[in-house]
This record gives structure tokens, C-alpha cells and sequence, in this order.
């Protein structure tokens, strides 16, 4: 009967896989419960991750390097206008920054939306460049899909020599 029975040592590497997963799943609900509360961290975290210094994006923002790093240490609830500024600062959606700040309500999200938000191995900025890109052909192909003409329209005619 020993052969029907896994070895400890396909059991443990098992193991060991389950037990990863489910840390960085933790540290996932973790990370993002803090982001959610504190708009301040997830500014600095999305800096940090687009490799920008406090100073240059004060200076792209068109705020103070003071203001900013108040900002980020929670010291301060920046506007609506700050965080527009701040998100054109870090190329990433004001939308994104006002869902974290609480003054907007997050849209429920798509398959596609939810995969991307779900992969691991995505930073925060490359999971929104990501929703922004997808979005703008959304929006995109809303918009044109019904203007756009048959093919019969956009034909030029060939005519014989």
C-alpha cells in the first residue's frame, strides 16, 4: 500500500505552494485595505512605482514639495483639483485617485478589469496604464461604432483606362 500514498516529500512542496499563495494573497487585501484608506500611501506608492521623486512631481503638479509630502504622510485630504493635478503628475486617471480619496464610487468592473486588477505580478501603475488603455478603445469604439461608414461608402471607384 505504500505506492498509493504521496510522498512526504511531493506533500510538503505542495504544501509550500498553498502556504505562498495564500501569503501573497494576504499581503494583496492588506495592501490594498491601506490604500483604500490612506489616498496619501497609495500617491507615494504610485511614485515610487513610476520611479518619480517627491520634488519633480510637486514640481509637475504645480504644488508645493511641503504640501505634497504632507500629502502623502496623511497630514493633509488633498482636493479634488489637487488630485487632478496630481494624477496628470503621475500619468495615471484622476478617477483612480478620487475612488482611493472616497469622493467618487468605484464602477463595477468588467472580466477584463477584474483580471487585470487580479494578476499578482502587475504593479499598481501597470495594472491602471493597463484599465486606461482599455477604457480609451472603450470609449473609443462607443463612440465611432455607430459614425462610422460601410465599406461601400469609403470605396474610391476605380474607373478603366
Amino acid at each position: 500500500m505504500t505506492g498509493s500514498k504521496p510522498t512526504p516529500h511531493k506533500n510538503e512542496r505542495a504544501g509550500e505552494r498553498v502556504g505562498q499563495a495564500v501569503e501573497q494573497m494576504g499581503q494583496v487585501v492588506e495592501q490594498a485595505s491601506q490604500v483604500v484608506g490612506d489616498i496619501g500611501s497609495y500617491i507615494r506608492s504610485q511614485r515610487e512605482g513610476a520611479q518619480v521623486s517627491l520634488r519633480e512631481l510637486a514640481r509637475t503638479a504645480g504644488v508645493s514639495n511641503p504640501y505634497l509630502s504632507q500629502i502623502e504622510r496623511g497630514l493633509r485630504k488633498p482636493s479634488a483639483e489637487i488630485l487632478q493635478q496630481i494624477a496628470k503628475g503621475l500619468r495615471i486617471s484622476a478617477e483612480a485617485l478620487y475612488v482611493k480619496a472616497g469622493i467618487l464610487e468605484e464602477k463595477p468592473a468588467s472580466a477584463v478589469t477584474d483580471a487585470v486588477l487580479a494578476d499578482l505580478t502587475l504593479t499598481e501603475r501597470q495594472k491602471q496604464v493597463l484599465l486606461d488603455i482599455y477604457q480609451s478603445f472603450r470609449r473609443e469604439n462607443g463612440q465611432t461604432v455607430p459614425h462610422t461608414a460601410t465599406e461601400s461608402e469609403t470605396q474610391v471607384p476605380v474607373t478603366e483606362e
